[in-house]
């Protein structure tokens, strides 16, 4: 279904709920949008409110336009797929994570156009999805805010370009986190006169070229993205890639070193 009929399924949603969501155990954030949200989301797929998944954000943010937000749910062992959700935004869904060879944590900094409930679900391979989340209080607007990086003449030159950095792995884990920021404005649509122009994928892989980490980026995710990953890259990885594009198919593409590998990791 289209991002932008999400507000008139979400109004359907609200006149009568599936039997699915009727029989689900209490929202224990109390969210004025859960019934609909839940349909709407996640189908007749069960759910789970499980305190193993954690959402680490700000009671309250100092700014509405990049609230950061870190998801983990490495608690249930594997996971398949990770939603991270803003129940009262413009667009709920902020982002979807496909943690292919990585643990299912991710890191972010998100708009919020309001206090609202800000959740993470990971679906585990017998097809449950599992959900927790936090309150984040907000003065407001940072969906409807213009983005800054217009105010520099040579915005367009820089769009694309990637900072990146990866720390090695610590004992027997031979996990490696990643951060990275790509500068892109991020426009949501929500502006007058300015259309919707945003990151779609960014997908991050080894040296063999194998996906470890794919993330379908949404309109909520603030301008000049930074995400957070802990990812595992074959052995003799010296280098990780990041390659994505964005909603006018400008692409993104970046070489992330791992200076410490000397032909496999510690």
């Amino acid at each position: 279904m289209p991002r932008l009929l999400i507000a008139a399924s979400i109004m359907a949603a609200l006149a009568g709920p599936t039997l699915a969501a009727q029989a689900d155990p209490p929202d224990p954030l109390a969210s004025v949008m859960w019934d609909a949200l839940r349909p709407e989301l996640f189908g007749s797929a069960p759910i789970t409110f499980d305190d193993r998944v954690t959402v680490t954000a700000p009671a309250n943010a100092e700014d509405a336009t990049a609230v950061p937000v870190l998801a983990d749910a490495s608690a249930l062992g594997r996971v398949e797929e990770m939603v991270l959700i803003s129940d009262l935004n413009p667009f709920p869904v902020v982002l979807r994570y496909h943690p292919v060879a990585a643990k299912p944590v991710v890191g972010t900094r998100i708009r919020v156009q309001q206090a609202t409930p800000v959740r993470a679900a990971a679906r585990t391979p017998d097809g449950v999805w599992h959900i927790g989340g936090r309150l984040v209080d907000a003065a407001g607007g940072g969906c409807t805010a213009p983005p800054v990086t217009y105010a520099a003449r040579d915005w367009a030159d820089h769009v694309g370009e990637v900072q990146a950095r990866a720390w090695p792995p610590s004992g027997d884990d031979k996990t490696a986190r990643v951060r990275f920021r790509v500068r892109h404005p991020m426009d949501n649509g929500l502006i007058a006169g300015i259309p919707a122009y945003f990151i779609e994928t960014l997908s991050l892989r080894d040296s063999n070229g194998t996906d470890l980490a794919r993330i379908d980026v949404l309109e909520p995710v603030s301008e000049n993205p930074v995400f957070t990953l802990d990812v595992t890259p074959a052995a003799a990885s010296r280098a990780l890639t990041l390659v994505g594009r964005d909603t006018q198919g400008g692409e993104i593409a970046a070489t992330i070193p791992l200076p410490w590998t000397q032909g496999a990791l510690p």
